[in-house]
């Protein structure tokens, strides 16, 4: 198996989370990380082994020389690391979204057609062993033809007037947030799990907070500010929440809730697909299990089980029953995905099961029809 040099960009929360993901894949070894704001690199580094610390990307890519870098910075930043690596030869690895403007996301699809180079989009959940559960039982036939979907996104971390975060800042997040952070994530999974593309919108977008109270010190994503913070006043002109129904491409209707000042709900990722003969349900707070109703017997609980899965969803549940796998798990499994193609030579090829820019892309897309359709009153066509 070939050593896969990996360069890190960004030291924060997601950052931290995929040098811990890329610690339990073969093959992979992060060498690096850069960061021009982070007060404390070399301390995350060295929590990490990670032997050499940059303060600017260019520099670590043309000492270190990496395989693949991961970009886990602000949005506003990801046209021109992921651009760099394409045009550099470099596989890249994004969080999303792929960029801030469907124009920059286009470009980068065009440049990989020029310079095809191994990249994937950090939409992790579709990783899930249950989220794949409930493709396979789909596919096989076994809960029958999908009826309806319903679900949504909730998280309350942005609950109060003076909870901050450079994602409120529209220039640094784009002028999509709750949609865009983590609406997109319920239509990447449930684009999986119907082996369907959304293909229409009607969305309902509010604002709750025309201004907060921003910190004057920076704030990590769904970290609180210090109690002795002192605030500026601020406008806000992105959307705390929204209700949206999608039509995928055969038909089949669906709607999701959307919300980032939800009391309660941390991460509440929830999907629900009824089927003609049961319905398939999953929370991602309770990710290691798959809840499957019937008219006949009301519920039952089956739970992510190595061997015990249908299909290629066992790939995705590595441990016995009962040893529940959760959000890194799922994290892991993505990023393993992706390392898979390169080391296997497959990455051009279409059809992943990881995220690809294009797919990203088409994420974009539907976000931009969701804003659109909210600013018209009607259903947008993606």
């Amino acid at each position: 198996m070939k050593k896969l040099k990996v360069g890190i960009v960004g030291s924060g929360m997601m950052a931290c989370n995929h040098m811990d993901a890329l610690g339990r894949i073969p093959g992979a070894e992060v060498v690096a990380i850069a960061d021009p704001y982070a007060k404390s690199l070399k301390e995350v580094a060295e929590n990490y082994g990670v032997p050499y610390t940059f303060s600017d990307f260019k520099e670590m890519c043309e000492n270190v020389k990496p395989d693949v870098i991961h970009d886990c910075t602000p949005n506003n930043e990801h046209f021109s690391i992921n651009e760099y690596a394409i045009m550099n030869g470099i596989g890249i690895y994004s969080e999303k979204p792929l960029t801030v403007t469907l124009e920059e996301a286009d470009k980068l699809c065009d440049l990989l057609k020029k310079n095809p180079v191994p990249n994937g989009v950090n939409f992790n959940y579709r990783s899930n062993a249950i989220v794949r559960e409930m493709r396979a039982r789909i596919r096989t036939g076994q809960a029958g033809s999908p009826l309806l979907v319903h679900g949504g996104y909730l998280q309350d971390w942005l609950m109060y007037e003076n909870d901050y975060n450079w994602r409120l800042d529209s220039r640094r997040g784009g002028v999509s947030r709750a949609v865009a952070d983590i609406g997109s994530h319920w239509f990447d999974t449930v684009q999986l799990v119907l082996d369907k593309k959304i293909t229409s919108v009607y969305a309902r977008l509010l604002t709750v907070y025309s201004e907060r109270l921003k910190p004057l010190q920076e704030v990590q994503t769904f970290s609180k500010a210090q109690e002795e913070a002192t605030y500026e006043r601020v406008p806000v002109d992105t959307e705390d929440a929204g209700m949206i129904m999608v039509q995928f491409e055969d038909g089949t209707l669906g709607n999701a809730v959307i919300s980032q000042v939800s009391g309660g709900y941390k991460n509440g990722l929830s999907l629900t697909v009824d089927c003609a003969k049961c319905s398939l349900r999953w929370n991602q707070e309770e990710a290691d299990h798959l809840i499957i109703g019937n008219r006949e017997n009301g519920v039952a609980k089956v739970y992510a089980a190595s061997g015990g899965m249908t299909q290629d969803a066992n790939a995705y549940a590595t441990l016995p029953g009962g040893h529940p796998a959760g959000w890194a798990d799922a994290l892991r499994n993505n990023i393993r995905l992706f390392y898979n193609a390169i080391q296997n030579d497959t990455y051009q090829q279409p059809d992943q099961e990881y995220a690809t820019f294009e797919d990203a892309a088409y994420i974009m897309k539907i976000v931009e029809a969701c804003l659109k359709s909210n600013q018209l009153n009607r259903w947008v066509s993606v």
